[in-house]
């Protein structure tokens, strides 16, 4: 058995930063264990991504290029990474805990009947093994678990590890023929709907956020020109998407996404333990209530009790006028 490999997912020809963050931890793991750290790059004109996995740390770089697997479907990936995973034997599988990785690592633990840890947050090598440190109980507990077998297959958290940096590496990649082509997945990609001018939750630095507080769709309008001043995205609770105010893509919670950004402003928002499992792993709170018994209140770094249609334009306008926007 050999090497410790990172499926790298990426868009418009860049690495993602969820997988620049999970070739940081790969290469720590890879070196506490001794092992020479793979990336897998899979899609179809991949030979710039290929350099950039070596450029941010990769010893080797295993790719297939082609059209079966533009986009994204698991039924293609799937089979491919299953089968060298087979072949080859690495001793730990990392990916980014998104969307697609939590699909592609399931569907490949679920082949290689391995052992699968969720949503890391840290990685511990002890006697050969990781050990991996994971919110539990909606993230009021953080446990140490490991998977058992091999591969350990591990999924990390968004924004809970540094980024690969650079290295002026680069090397040559070996490519490989995909496990399935068209015509043989159950599946057909017809097109895409782009989101241009949005900054992803999953990847922002900054979030407001608005509750059941904002009173109706258009309570969101202060939310959006605060994000809009600070550069960030906009969340929302599920109460707000629930009641139609908002989209599902910017919930936040439990059965929304899970976030970690250095700034979230939870504004007229209670604080259900359901909201706090998505978000108590940003590095600074500061919440916004009228209710000074909210439970946000015991999370939050900062408190602000008052008026959220006061204060959120306030704090727009002050941003504004320092950050010279």
């Amino acid at each position: 058995m050999s090497g410790v490999w990172v499926w790298i997912e990426h868009r418009n020809g860049a690495v993602k930063p969820i997988s620049r963050e999970a070739l940081g931890a790969g290469r720590e793991v890879a070196g506490a264990l001794g092992q020479p750290l793979a990336a897998l790059v899979l899609g179809q004109g991949m030979s710039g991504v290929a350099d950039s996995a070596f450029d941010l740390g990769a010893d080797a770089v295993i790719g297939c290029d082609h059209a079966s697997l533009e986009g994204f479907r698991v039924e293609a990936y799937g089979p491919l990474v299953s089968k060298l995973a087979g072949e080859r034997q690495p001793v730990v599988i990392l990916a980014g805990a998104s969307t697609r990785g939590r699909d592609l690592m399931a569907w490949v633990a679920a082949d290689l009947e391995a052992g699968l840890v969720a949503d890391g947050i840290n990685l511990v090598v002890n006697n050969g093994v990781v050990e991996v440190t994971r919110p539990v109980y909606a993230g009021k507990l953080l446990a140490r678990v490991k998977a058992t077998g091999s591969p350990q297959m591990i999924t990390l958290r968004s924004r809970a590890f540094p980024q690969a940096e650079s290295t002026g590496k680069s090397g040559q990649a070996e490519w490989l023929e995909p496990a399935a082509v068209e015509g043989e997945l159950a599946t057909e990609i017809v097109g895409f709907e782009s989101s241009e001018g949005k900054v992803s939750l999953t990847d922002a630095n900054i979030i407001v956020s608005g509750g059941r507080g904002v009173a109706g769709p258009e309570g969101f309008a202060p939310i959006r020109e605060l994000a809009e001043a600070l550069g960030g995205a906009v969340g929302a609770s599920r109460a707000t998407v629930d009641a139609g105010w908002i989209p599902y893509e910017h919930q936040v919670g439990q059965t929304g996404k899970t976030v970690s950004p250095d700034l979230y402003i939870a504004c007229g928002i209670s604080g259900a333990i359901q909201h706090q499992a998505g978000m108590r792993t940003a590095k600074v709170i500061v919440a916004i209530n009228k209710d000074a018994d909210a439970p946000i209140f015991k999370l939050a770094s900062y408190g602000i009790v008052g008026d959220l249609f006061k204060i959120v334009p306030a704090l727009a306008a002050e941003f504004r006028k320092r950050l010279g926007k």
